[in-house]
């Protein structure tokens, strides 16, 4: 699709690598005055505006100062079908997928309540800045086949996948291991690697999962290596005592997916909160990617994510809002809550690292960073503009900002949906634009 040469005008804010530390200038671009060159849904040149202005021609200037042009926010773990579930009444994670979750998704049989919630679900994301995510969808393949369908509209970089749950779940909202088999297989043929869509396995997780259809999902990862595998690992005691009970064989939760050959580079691992030893050796000798969540976690009284831990280790740690068991779309209040979850461990979240984590970091957990997650030449024009003066509280902290760093952990810690200014899908502005 053709759309207009753009010439974004800006302060531009781009992570070449991880931040080692707040002095760690050299994992990042930043430009006081800079320009994106956008046109045909790619960032053709970035610099400095006066340079960059000279060679643009006859691009359309749109002029975003003093505001921060970033990389699109990339958000690693979502349930689409989840977003009438949102601030529902707390309870744990099982009672909470019984009384809430569970009845709710059986409403996403039917393909118009899909699609117009489809609709609702994208325009949430990007409002909050969110320009790729990774979701689950229902159990029902008209679910996978509307929230592909609007992404594939909207032309963004999306991955999601039909779950597969064959036991332990209400009438509605099962499916068989060989139907679960057979509409994964027709997804994966109609939407992956079609346009800017992705596919991800989705088996939900043990509990719902008898051994034939874990056979059947081992297989799909098998049959398509190229495709991402999602799932839960370790989110609850509840649920780890639950998961032992149903394969009584494995020597602990991740040994499930271990034995199906579910792990691989390629699989994203929600919450991983409650890890015994070896899991933690499987997961770096695997580089299955754990998914922070921290919203969904304080929610739903889960535990604290051991990042620092894991990270010794040498393991990718992705985060993400976890929508809805997670209480904001917002990956700037996953980050606000991320930093307490943290502190309370004596663990740090810098504002360079954060920023860095919800742009090129989830896009390396992804395999995707040439791609996405960041400003540099060639990669997908996907933007998001941030003001950290949106509101009124903002604007009078910001008037005591000296570097970088405390502009960013102002947006970090205060910032949401009315700090996201502006946001480019494949160079196409789209706040506000709707479903």
């Amino acid at each position: 699709m053709m759309t207009d040469t753009l010439l974004l005008r800006g302060r531009v804010l781009s992570f070449k690598s991880e931040p080692q530390g707040p002095d760690d200038t050299d994992a990042f671009t930043y430009l006081e005055d800079g320009a994106l060159l956008v046109s045909d849904g790619l960032i053709r040149a970035v610099g400095p505006y006066d340079s960059l202005a000279q060679e643009a021609g006859d691009a359309r200037l749109v002029d975003h100062r003093p505001n921060l042009l970033m990389a699109g926010f990339i958000d690693t773990h979502l349930h689409f079908p989840q977003v009438q579930v949102i601030a529902s009444w707390g309870a744990q994670l099982l009672d909470w997928l019984n009384t809430y979750t569970f009845p709710e998704e059986t409403r996403f049989a039917d393909e118009g309540h899909s699609a117009e919630m489809a609709g609702h679900f994208y325009d949430q994301i990007i409002a909050h800045g969110t320009t790729t995510a990774v979701a689950y969808c229902s159990v029902h393949k008209a679910s996978a086949d509307a929230y592909f369908s609007e992404a594939a509209r909207r032309n963004m970089r999306m991955i999601g996948g039909k779950v597969l749950m064959d036991r332990n779940a209400p009438d509605g909202l099962r499916d068989t291991p060989q139907s679960g088999y057979d509409d994964t297989k027709a997804l994966i043929e109609a939407w992956h690697n079609k346009g800017r869509g992705l596919y991800a396995i989705t088996p939900r997780f043990a509990i719902t999962s008898t051994p034939e259809q874990m056979e059947m999902a081992g297989a799909l990862v098998r049959e398509h290596p190229d495709c991402y595998m999602q799932t839960h690992l370790s989110e609850n005691h509840d649920e780890i005592a639950f998961t032992k009970e149903l394969y009584p064989d494995a020597p602990d939760y991740l040994g499930v997916y271990e034995h199906y050959g579910l792990l691989t580079p390629k699989a994203l691992l929600g919450h991983c909160i409650h890890l015994e030893e070896r899991e933690i050796d499987v997961l770096a000798g695997t580089g299955a990617k754990p998914v922070f969540c921290p919203t969904s976690n304080l929610f739903l009284g889960s535990g604290l994510f051991d990042d620092a831990g894991l990270r010794a280790r040498g393991i990718t740690n992705a985060i993400a809002t976890d929508i809805g068991g997670g209480t904001s779309y917002s990956m700037l209040q996953t980050l606000n809550e991320g930093y307490k979850i943290l502190q309370l461990q004596n663990q740090s979240l810098h504002p360079l690292r954060a920023f860095y984590w919800i742009t090129r970091g989830n896009a390396e957990a992804l395999g995707l960073s040439g791609q996405i997650g960041t400003l540099e030449a060639g990669a997908e024009a996907d933007i998001v503009v941030l003001n950290a003066s949106a509101t009124p509280p903002m604007a009078l902290r910001s008037e005591r900002t000296r570097t970088l760093s405390e502009e960013l952990f102002i947006l970090q810690i205060m910032g949401d949906d009315r700090a996201v200014d502006e946001v480019y899908v494949a160079g196409v502005a789209q706040k506000g634009v709707g479903g």
